[in-house]
């Protein structure tokens, strides 16, 4: 047997929000009911995508319009999406958009068009794990830059500007954020905007994938504090209108000068080449975009009752501390305790948590080895009455494994 090498840089991707479940599957195939608080998708929970939507799909199907779509997306989701970004701020044209399968896709094609080897892109610390994946895959440097615990996570703009160097081509905001569940303000956000005008060739990835899903205050869009900084912003059906499966999303290029005309080019060229996005799922964000959002309230208040009691017992359990949220639906503890129990780090603590009381959380340094260690991440989708079980585990845990040291 020769055995045929692959490219390394796929060999050292980790995605700590499902490795983590190849050891709970082990569990569960010995007969172990886990209670799951590792995936962000609401609809493994008890939330539904809105009937309204689902049927907007399937109305498709049936008409017909199973073949492909255009590239960049049907004229009328194109049309729809500019609406929606023109309600919150952003000037965007149905030529700076690109449907795309989820976020994820987004960032391959904006990664691909726009780093070389050696190039770096500043991500929050801690932040969603393909950030780094795909930046590393081009041979580029996934640079974390410091959000502030005890600020309510957020981002640290003198570390920001520390860490701007001669390679540095993006700076991404995932705002709310996964998975601090922080809510940026408009301040933190003009200062980053202001941040990147004193450097002309930087541009700025704005995540605002759950931008409705917030508590206590509205969003900020990026865009309202951009100014003529080039920004590419992503978008989806995935959290907000509750249809994760259905992998649809977008990019939308925010770029008045236009500084990412290559950048745009070479997105467009692959978005060719890879021929379309779900094209029934399309017509679904479309309906989602244009129909009512009173499903969003409703969601909001489930999970706010949640929030309340997540914060409320987290921080109730001695050798845990934990941020309130503003948006999203995770919650980020810190394992005060590390070092007083028997773990070296927080995976171990993860995975010691998974086996001896079934609760499934994903360790914080696979978030951000620098600034998600020492941490664990949480989602609030369960029922009051699931979270106040794992509340109860997760004590009982650390007060057992530190009493034994």
């Amino acid at each position: 047997m020769v055995k045929i090498p692959g490219n390394p840089r796929s060999l050292e991707i980790e995605y700590a929000i499902r490795d983590i479940v190849l050891p709970a599957l082990e569990l569960e195939k010995q007969g172990h009911q886990i209670l799951k608080l590792n995936i962000g998708d609401p609809n493994k929970y008890d939330f539904d995508t809105p009937q309204f939507i689902k049927d907007a799909v399937t109305d498709a199907m049936n008409r017909g319009m199973n073949g492909y779509s255009p590239s960049t997306g049907y004229p009328e989701m194109l049309d729809a999406i500019v609406a929606d970004e023109a309600s919150r701020g952003t000037n965007i044209t149905v030529d700076d958009i690109v449907v795309t399968n989820g976020v994820t896709e987004a960032l391959q094609l904006i990664f691909y068009a726009a780093l070389e080897p050696g190039d770096e892109v500043l991500i929050p610390g801690p932040s969603y794990p393909p950030y780094n994946t795909y930046v590393e895959m081009m041979g580029a440097k996934a640079v974390e830059y410091r959000t502030i615990e005890e600020e309510g996570w957020v981002p640290d703009v003198e570390d920001i500007r520390s860490k701007i160097t001669g390679r540095t081509k993006a700076i991404a905001i995932i705002n709310p954020n996964n998975p601090t569940g922080a809510l940026y303000s408009g301040k933190s956000l003009k200062e980053v905007c202001d941040l990147v005008a004193e450097h002309p060739g930087i541009f700025i990835i704005s995540d605002e994938i759950y931008n409705l899903m917030t508590f206590d205050e509205e969003t900020a869009p990026t865009s309202r504090y951009s100014g003529e900084v080039p920004m590419i912003v992503l978008n989806g059906i995935s959290k907000i209108y509750l249809a994760p499966g259905w992998r649809i999303g977008y990019l939308a290029i925010s770029d008045p000068r236009g500084d990412l005309a290559d950048i745009r080019d070479g997105i467009m060229r692959q978005c060719r080449s890879r021929l379309c996005a779900n094209s029934i799922t399309e017509y679904g964000y479309l309906a989602a975009l244009m129909g009512p959002r009173g499903h969003i309230r409703e969601t909001m208040e489930k999970l706010r009752r949640r929030r309340d009691l997540s914060y409320r017992r987290l921080n109730q359990i001695d050798g845990l501390s934990c941020q309130n949220i503003g948006g999203a639906f995770y919650m980020f503890p810190k394992i005060e305790c590390l070092e007083q129990g028997p773990w070296k780090d927080d995976k171990e603590f993860a995975l010691d948590l998974l086996h001896s009381e079934k609760v499934l959380t994903v360790f914080g340094s696979g978030f951000g080895k620098l600034y998600g260690k020492d941490h664990f991440r949480i989602v609030i989708l369960p029922q009051e009455g699931v979270l106040e079980d794992a509340f109860d585990r997760i004590e009982r845990f650390i007060r057992r494994r530190v009493d034994e040291v």
